[in-house]
C-alpha cells in the first residue's frame, strides 16, 4: 500500500461519496469528470481495494469506502483548518472563522451579531455552518461553536452564555380563531407544532414535557426552523424561544407558567485558538452578543 497518498485524491473520494457520480463530483469540486476518474482509480490502485460499484442510479459506495468516510472527513477538516489558518497570519483580525450554530440561533439570532463583527473588522471572512449535530472542534470541522449544552472536553474553551427560554407561543390570529388554552388538558383541543422523532434534546427533557405528547401532535417536523414557521404562519402552538417571539408582536406566549423549558447555551472553541486574534474577537462577539439576547428583552436587541 501506498504511503503517500496525495490529499486531493481523497478531496475526489469525497465528492463522488457526497454526489453519487464522476460527473457531480467534478462539478462539485471545479475539475473535470476525467480527473476524478483517476482520482478514483489511483487511490483504489494505491489502498488496494475496490470503493465503488456501478448500478442503475450512478456509484454506489462498498463497505470500505463507508469506513473510510470518517478518515476522509476528517483529513477534508484539518485541511480546511490549515487554509483557514494560513489565511490569518499576524496580530490583525483577518481571516476566514468558522462558526457552527443550530438552524435557530444560525438564521434568528447570529445575523446582526455577525453584521456588527464584520463592520467592525471587514478583513474578516465567516463561515457560518448551520447543523443540529454536535460539530466535533477537536477534529477541527469548525473554528468556534454555540451549544445547548455543556462541553465536555477538556481541551476546549467554554463560556457559559446562560439558559435560553422556551415556552409555547402561537400567532395572536390563530388564538383569535380557536381560543387560548387555560392548561395542558385543552391543549388536546388544538393544533400542537412538534418534532417528528425524538432527538438526544427530546429525550433529555422528556420528564419535563408530559404534557406534549407526540401523539397530540397535529403538525410535525424535526426542523426548528420549520416549526417556527408554521407558528408564525398560524398554523397552530409550538415551543419558541422566548427572547426570539418577544420580538414578533404577532407571537403570543400562552401556558407561561405551565410549560417553560430552558437551554443551556455555551460557546466553546479549541484551547490552541485562543491566541489567534480572528478566532478570539469572533469568541467574544459571540458572547457579547448572546448573552444580550438571551438576558435581555430582545425587543430592544
Amino acid at each position: 500500500m501506498a504511503s503517500n497518498i496525495g490529499w486531493e485524491l481523497y478531496r475526489s473520494f469525497l465528492g463522488v461519496l457526497n454526489e453519487g457520480s464522476l460527473s457531480g463530483a467534478a462539478r462539485l469540486l471545479g475539475i473535470t469528470q476525467p480527473t476524478v476518474g483517476r482520482h478514483i482509480a489511483a487511490l483504489e490502485k494505491a489502498l488496494g481495494v475496490v470503493l465503488f460499484t456501478r448500478s442503475q442510479t450512478g456509484l454506489m459506495p462498498t463497505e470500505v469506502a463507508l469506513t473510510l468516510r470518517a478518515h476522509a472527513h476528517t483529513m477534508e477538516s484539518t485541511a480546511a483548518a490549515i487554509e483557514r489558518a494560513a489565511s490569518s497570519q499576524g496580530t490583525a483580525v483577518h481571516g476566514i472563522v468558522r462558526v457552527s450554530a443550530s438552524d435557530v440561533i444560525g438564521v434568528e439570532v447570529l445575523p446582526p451579531i455577525i453584521t456588527r463583527l464584520r463592520q467592525q473588522h471587514p478583513a474578516l471572512k465567516v463561515e457560518l455552518v448551520l447543523t443540529s449535530r454536535v460539530v466535533d472542534l477537536l477534529q477541527l470541522e469548525a473554528d468556534i461553536a454555540v451549544r445547548m449544552m455543556r462541553p465536555r472536553q477538556e481541551q476546549l474553551v467554554a463560556r457559559r452564555i446562560g439558559r435560553i427560554e422556551l415556552g409555547l407561543h402561537a400567532h395572536t390570529e390563530y388564538l383569535s380563531q380557536h381560543g387560548t388554552p387555560r392548561d395542558l388538558n385543552e391543549l388536546a383541543g388544538h393544533s400542537i407544532i412538534g418534532y417528528d422523532q425524538p432527538n438526544a434534546f427530546i429525550r433529555s427533557i422528556g420528564k419535563s414535557i408530559k404534557g406534549l405528547d407526540r401523539n397530540l401532535f397535529s403538525l410535525s417536523s424535526d426542523s426548528d426552523l420549520a416549526q417556527l414557521a408554521l407558528i408564525r404562519a398560524g398554523a397552530g402552538i409550538g415551543v419558541c424561544q422566548v427572547p426570539l417571539a418577544k420580538r414578533d408582536e404577532t407571537l403570543q406566549r400562552v401556558l407561561s407558567t405551565s410549560f417553560s423549558l430552558g437551554l443551556e447555551t455555551w460557546v466553546t472553541m479549541h484551547e490552541d485558538l485562543r491566541n489567534s486574534p480572528r478566532c478570539r474577537t469572533t469568541f467574544d462577539a459571540l458572547v457579547e452578543g448572546l448573552q444580550h439576547y438571551a438576558n435581555q428583552d430582545a425587543l430592544n436587541y
